[in-house]
């Protein structure tokens, strides 16, 4: 079980919300005070979701579970990228491509065009083509792998998505509601705590508690595939 103490969170700045005029009511209840009208969020509340959260990780990793992490901001991009790879797990981290949930044949024949041409790319075709013809297949290959590296070998739909900024990723909340597919995300006061299976009451703009808060769940992630392997192994 993961264990986290209040000044972890107070050092990574997880209890800052937004300017109180910005909020959403229905996260009053995750708030603990309002301080020169910035909204300061209730962190035992987070602990002990953020706690919910990682036993939940843990329990669905596993039972073989996957995983896909969505969290195009600026500031979130570098860190979701790298804990989805720590835990090989799935992540968008540069523009939601609306259907990639809902519209599965589409969003699986644009996976088919990246890795064909990336089979292109190492054969060398790319050399056979003409000037203007390898710009444009280079010039697509580069789109594609920024907006889909992540999910290249993903083959079925995710069982779970983690989502850094729900305001930002609305498009993939929606899709990921329609489907029934848990949801955890990070709420900061702006956001709506009912679109979400286990919210995490935190800030989700400072890199520091986006860090803190997934690498966590990255960790029992990890812990869930380690004890899934030494129940297979006995």
């Amino acid at each position: 079980m993961a264990n986290f103490e209040l000044a972890q969170l107070l050092e990574a700045g997880v209890h800052y919300g937004h300017k109180a005029y910005r909020w959403n009511p229905k996260m009053f209840p995750y708030i603990y005070t309002e301080r020169d009208g910035i909204h300061i969020l209730d962190l035992v509340q987070t602990i002990s979701l953020l706690k919910k959260a990682c036993d939940f990780v843990a329990d669905a990793s596993s039972e073989g579970k996957t995983f896909l992490f969505v969290g195009t901001k600026r500031q979130a991009a570098s860190i979701v990228a790298q804990e989805a790879k720590r835990c090989s797990s799935y992540y968008i981290n540069h523009r939601w491509l609306g259907g990639m949930l809902t519209n599965w044949n589409t969003f699986t024949s644009r996976i088919e065009r990246l890795k064909t041409l990336e089979e292109q790319e190492a054969s060398g075709h790319f050399e056979s083509l003409t000037k203007k013809e390898s710009a444009m297949a280079k010039k697509e290959l580069e789109k594609l792998r920024k907006y889909l590296n992540g999910v290249k070998d993903m083959k079925k739909r995710p069982d779970i998505i983690i989502v850094i900024d729900q305001k930002r990723e609305m498009t993939a909340i929606k899709e990921a509601l329609k489907l029934k597919i848990p949801i955890i995300s990070i709420l900061d006061t702006n956001c709506d705590p009912d679109l979400v299976d286990i919210p995490i009451p935190g800030n989700d703009d400072a890199l520091r508690a986006i860090k803190f808060i997934i690498q966590n769940l990255t960790n029992q992630i990890i812990t869930g595939k380690q004890n899934r392997k030494f129940i297979d192994n006995n």
